[in-house]
């Protein structure tokens, strides 16, 4: 299935945004790319390209193609309470970006190339779908045989984030989903009530 694979900076200064991470060329550069990016004099952006600006940024952002952003979004407004919360909630939950979240991957690029090579588990049990859904009481863990492999102990040593809604047993190598996030545990900086706005339309 076809992904993003071009200049990850590129995207992070479209946005203005470190979407992938530090980035010394988007410090360097704090303004979009290409020949008319440091132009000042730019015309106004339309509500409507504001809002696919975040749509895109959120899709950037989790790794997420259209189609399947477009289910998820589907999905979360059928769903109880507020859809852009629930939106993001279901980016959280899947299974790359959860390894990436509990340190065992440095990006989630790594993390989603760590599941697709059968390196993760959930619940004991070998899952290499980057895009499952993981439900409040799954086990993560590293694959007995991948837990020797340096880029995954090198990723942990150098993790220091820790979030509410993960729990993590570095002896075991295992982590655990123990809550859906709320927003304000959601550090990534998304203005998810314009992708609603968009989709509603």
């Amino acid at each position: 299935m076809a992904r993003y694979r071009g200049p990850k900076s590129r995207i992070a200064r479209r946005f203005r945004d470190p979407i992938f991470g530090p980035d010394k060329a988007l410090e360097r550069r704090s303004y979009g790319p290409g020949q008319h990016g440091p132009n000042k004099r730019r015309g106004k952006q339309s509500e409507y390209a504001i809002q696919l600006g975040e749509k895109q940024k959120a899709k950037y952002t989790y790794g997420i193609l259209e189609r399947q952003f477009a289910n998820m979004f589907d999905k979360a407004s059928r769903m109880k309470g507020i859809t852009g919360e629930n939106l993001l909630q279901l980016c959280e939950a899947r299974l790359d970006n959860t390894v990436f979240r509990l340190g065992i991957a440095p990006t989630r690029r790594a993390a989603r190339q760590f599941v697709s090579h059968k390196h993760i588990t959930v619940n004991g049990e070998v899952v290499n779908i980057p895009s499952y859904s993981l439900k409040v009481g799954d086990v993560i863990g590293v694959r007995e045989k991948s837990k020797s492999l340096e880029a995954i102990n090198n990723s942990l040593a150098s993790s220091t984030k820790s979030f509410d809604w993960l729990e993590w047993n570095p002896s075991q190598m295992e982590g655990k989903m123990v809550a859906l996030p709320s927003r304000e545990m959601i550090p990534e900086n998304i203005k998810e009530q314009l992708i609603v706005e968009l989709y509603s339309k």
